[in-house]
């Protein structure tokens, strides 16, 4: 999809459709009254009928409105209000996209000054093709049939801007968009691949790839190396599978050499059956997200590397599949981690927190100035939080502070745990150093407070999206399937603490 900006009048430009986003109870601007003077009087007819009042989720799409240049017209709501708007914009630009995408037409145009408020025109430009970006997103490649009934991809949508000077700062906005929602699009994309296509071997060529594309550097550890260095946990999840595991590491240096880089570390189980725990039937297909960590981590790197951010980062994902098998690890297992640390499997279905202990201890190989973990860690994250925000736990309070900051503008909330002294006796193991599971209560934070025990040396900040990885109904800039959340966040985090850097230094 091309998005292009333009200096247009919106009501004599020819589209297939125009988009205007209308606030609620604010459907009187001068562009919506010379709208509704030349429907006759259509536009207040649906107000009065309550059919469209600008409500947050609403549209209404009209045909045939001559004498406008469009073909259609399509209002979009926007809700009341400036708290929240970055999101609402977003969602409602995605489901403009979502709308026509499904409407079979190859483009339109949307009216950025409608959807503006206190906003400038170029800071709604990157939200709106992130919302346009996102929504219009399908995973299809493997439907053969029907083809003639599935969705027209859009080919081109026009933002129609008021000033040559909108014009120059949307086409800057819409760029770096662009070049975030394709981060984002990976990790979808690596998230919807089915499992028996993506083993830990395809995550460490989509990882050679994105590092050759984005001049980053790429190495892989495979079993005789993790053996030999002593990678015991993250083995030990590994030998129910027949798919060999890998560790993959990213290196992209924005900075100068002399820089302390930052750690992303990602969950990479490409298939999570439970192991010998194994888990019900009923949606273990879902399972093929449970790399949806990985995949934020590849999609953050390859966006980075793309916007050239001037930071060092390091991205870490340990990928293994977890599976039953006379070969699986076993409850009462005792494995010796890459610390040295050794700990008593209660539960072979923990074993995001074993792959992700020995990643948190080789990201000290890299001296980092600070690690952040992304996994679909706990189910009891779901039940605490739903679906509507990621959990975050961690050592520093100024980074969990910085990440709070970064989700309320990117769009991808998270929600603080606490992480105190006393969630860590349930995981204490009365034949190891620690056991992997500290049993229901408390669930989220004490998968945590393992983590914790590895990386008691670091500034380190752990988010759970094990409720917002994977969307069940679509919504907004947010089709079916995975979500790829954790780049736009990580993103936001990264722009933000260069900001800050750049004011300090000023």
């Amino acid at each position: 999809m091309q998005i292009d900006v333009r200096r247009v009048t919106p009501l004599r430009h020819k589209t297939p459709c125009l988009v205007v986003g209308v606030d609620e109870g604010k459907n009187t601007t001068p562009l919506l009254k010379e709208l509704d003077q030349l429907l006759h009087g259509a536009l207040t007819r649906a107000v009065r009928s309550g059919e469209f009042k600008g409500k947050s989720g609403e549209t209404l799409l009209l045909s045939g409105v001559k004498p406008l240049a469009a073909e259609r017209l399509l209002l979009v709501g926007l809700g009341k209000g400036q708290h929240g708007r970055d999101e609402r914009l977003r969602q409602g630009a995605g489901q403009a996209a979502a709308l026509l995408q499904g409407r079979r037409l190859s483009g339109f145009s949307l009216v950025l000054a409608t959807f503006c408020g206190n906003m400038t025109p170029a800071a709604v430009a990157g939200i709106v093709s992130e919302g346009i970006l996102l929504g219009s997103y399908r995973f299809d490649r493997y439907r053969t049939e029907n083809a003639d009934t599935r969705p027209q991809s859009l080919q081109t949508v026009t933002l129609l801007a008021a000033t040559a000077a909108d014009v120059a700062a949307a086409t800057a906005a819409v760029t770096a968009a662009e070049a975030v929602c394709r981060g984002v699009v990976l990790a979808r994309d690596l998230v919807n691949e089915p499992g028996n296509v993506k083993s830990p071997e395809y995550l460490a060529t989509q990882a050679r790839n994105i590092a050759a594309a984005g001049g980053m550097r790429c190495s892989v550890l495979e079993r005789k190396q993790l053996e030999e260095e002593g990678w015991g946990a993250l083995l030990g999840v590994a030998q129910g599978s027949a798919r060999e595991p890998r560790l993959i590491v990213l290196e992209y240096q924005g900075a100068g050499e002399g820089e302390r880089p930052l750690a992303l570390v990602g969950k990479g189980v490409v298939f999570d059956a439970g192991g010998i725990s194994l888990k019900p039937a009923e949606k273990m297909d879902e399972m093929k997200m449970d790399m949806a960590g990985a995949a934020a981590v590849l999609g953050t790197l390859q966006a980075a590397a793309a916007l050239r951010l001037p930071v060092n980062l390091v991205g870490i994902i340990p990928a293994v599949e977890n599976l039953p098998s006379g070969t699986a690890y076993r409850p009462g297992d005792i494995l010796t981690s890459l610390s040295g640390r050794t700990v008593e499997i209660l539960n072979t279905d923990a074993e995001g927190r074993l792959i992700l202990a020995d990643a948190l201890t080789c990201a000290k190989r890299y001296n980092p100035r600070a690690v952040i973990d992304l996994a679909t860690l706990t189910g009891a994250c779901i039940i605490a939080l739903g679906h509507h925000a990621s959990a975050v736990l961690g050592n520093n309070e100024a980074l969990i502070q910085a990440l709070l900051k970064a989700g309320e503008t990117s769009g991808e909330r998270l929600w603080q745990l606490p992480l105190w002294e006393e969630y860590g006796a349930q995981i204490k193991s009365e034949v190891a150093d620690v056991k992997n599971t500290g049993g229901r209560p408390a669930g989220t934070i004490t998968a945590a407070a393992f983590l914790q025990t590895f990386a008691a040396d670091l500034t380190w900040a752990h988010l759970d999206i094990a409720g917002t990885a994977w969307e069940e109904k679509g919504r907004g800039d947010v089709p079916k399937g995975g979500t790829g959340v954790g780049v736009r966040l990580l993103v936001c985090y990264l722009q933000q603490q260069i900001e800050r850097d750049r004011r300090k230094k000023a």
